[in-house]
C-alpha cells in the first residue's frame, strides 16, 4: 500500500522530513503546554518572535546556528562513512584551545595573517584529536563510540587545566584567559550584533562537504564504506583508510566550531565554551538525513528553539526546559516520517 510519496532527491527528502517533524513536534508539544495550563499559541508566538522577530533576535539565532552547523557537518561526514563520531564536543574544545593559543602568544601579527592561521590550526587540532579514535578504529577495530566519548572528558579537563592554570588571567575573579588579541577577531556581519564571519565560513563548509561527499571519488569511497564495508572491501576500497579519513575530516570541522566561538563571540577562553553543541549536532545531522545542505535549515531550527525558548519563558511563562521536549518530539516525528516514506516506496 502506498502511504506517502516523498521526494527522491536527498536534499528535498531531508527538507520533507524536517517539515513533517516540525509540524508533528509542535502539535504534540502544544498539547503538552495546554495540559500544563498554559497558552500554546502564546508560547509558539514567543518562540518565533524570540528567534526571528527582530534583527537582534535573528542575529542571535544565526549566531547559535553557526557552531551547531559546524559540528553537525562533522557528524554528517563521519556517519556517512560508517564511523560514529560522538566526540565533536571535545574536538570543538581542541579547536578553541588552538585559537586561544594563537591569540595569546602570537597576537602581534596582523589579522589577515592570524585569522587564516587560526582556521588552519583549529582544523588541524580537531583533526588530530579525532585521528586518535580514527586510528584505533581503522587499525585495531576498537569501538570509536567509547573512545570519542572518553576523549570528550579529556578535552574538557585539558581546557579546565589551562583556564585555571597557565593561561588564567590573574586579574580575573573567575577562570578565564586574558582577552585575546584583536588580530584574531572574526569580522562582524551586522554592526551592533554578535553575528560574525564564522557563519559564512560554516555555510561554505556545508557546500564543500556536499561537493566532497557527492561529487568526488573520495566522497564516493567514504559513502560506499558507510553503506557496506564488506562490499567496499571486495570492490578494492580500503575500509580502514576511509574510516580514518572520515574521522579526521570530521574532527577538523568540529575544530572550526571552536575557532568560531573564540574568535567570533567570546574572544577569551573559559569553561563551558561549547554549551553542548557537539551533542546537539547528532540530532541535527539525523534530521538533515545526513545531507550537508540539509544541515543548514536543521541547525537554524535547533538554534531558533534555543534562542526562542528564553523568550517563551519570559512571555508565556512556560519553563524553558520544554524546549528539550520539543527537540525530542521533533526527532521522534522524524523517525515516524522516515518510516512512512519507506512504506510509500
Amino acid at each position: 500500500m502506498r502511504v506517502l510519496k516523498a521526494p527522491s532527491n536527498p536534499l528535498l527528502s531531508s527538507l520533507f522530513s524536517l517539515v513533517l517533524s516540525i509540524g508533528g513536534g509542535f502539535l504534540v508539544g502544544g498539547i503538552l503546554i495546554f495540559m500544563a495550563g498554559q497558552n500554546p499559541l502564546l508560547a509558539f508566538y514567543a518562540i518565533f518572535y524570540g528567534a526571528f522577530g527582530s534583527l537582534h533576535s535573528l542575529s542571535e539565532t544565526l549566531v547559535k546556528s553557526t557552531p551547531i552547523l559546524f559540528t553537525s557537518l562533522a557528524v554528517i561526514t563521519a556517519f556517512n562513512s560508517g564511523v560514529w563520531n560522538i566526540g565533536a564536543e571535545g574536538q570543538l574544545v581542541l579547536g578553541a584551545i588552538a585559537t586561544t593559543g594563537i591569540g595569546l602568544f602570537f597576537g602581534g601579527y596582523p589579522a589577515f595573517v592570524l585569522i587564516p592561521i587560526c582556521m588552519v590550526l583549529s582544523f588541524a587540532a580537531g583533526m588530530l584529536w579525532a585521528s586518535i579514535p580514527g586510528f584505533l578504529k581503522a587499525r585495531l577495530n576498537i569501538n570509536e563510540i567509547l573512545i570519542t566519548v572518553m576523549m570528550n572528558f579529556v578535552a574538557l579537563y585539558l581546557l579546565r587545566y589551562l583556564v585555571t592554570g597557565p593561561w588564567r588571567d590573574p586579574t580575573a575573579a573567575e577562570a578565564f584567559t586574558p582577552i585575546l588579541s584583536e588580530s584574531i577577531y572574526l569580522p562582524k556581519l551586522l554592526p551592533g550584533t554578535r553575528l560574525h564571519f564564522g557563519l559564512l565560513i560554516a555555510l561554505l563548509c556545508a557546500f564543500l562537504v556536499f561537493l566532497i561527499l557527492y561529487k568526488t571519488p573520495v566522497g564516493y569511497k567514504l559513502r560506499a564504506v558507510g553503506k557496506s564495508p564488506k562490499a567496499s572491501k571486495y570492490g578494492g576500497i580500503s575500509v580502514s583508510r576511509n574510516f580514518f579519513i572520515a574521522m579526521a575530516l570530521s574532527g577538523g570541522l568540529a575544530g572550526l566550531a571552536g575557532m568560531s566561538e573564540i574568535a567570533g563571540i567570546y574572544r577569551r577562553m573559559m569553561e563551558g565554551i561549547s554549551a553542548g553543541y557537539g551533542f546537539t549536532a547528532i540530532p541535527v545531522a539525523l534530521i538533515a538525513k545526513l545531507h550537508p545542505l540539509g544541515a543548514i535549515p536543521a541547525a537554524v531550527l535547533f538554534a531558533a528553539l534555543l534562542v526562542g525558548g528564553d523568550a517563551m519563558q519570559r512571555v508565556a511563562g512556560v519553563p524553558v526546559g520544554i524546549i528539550y521536549a520539543f527537540q525530542a518530539l521533533i526527532i521522534i516525528f522524524f523517525v515516524i516520517s522516515d518510516y512512512l516514506k519507506e512504506m510509500g516506496k
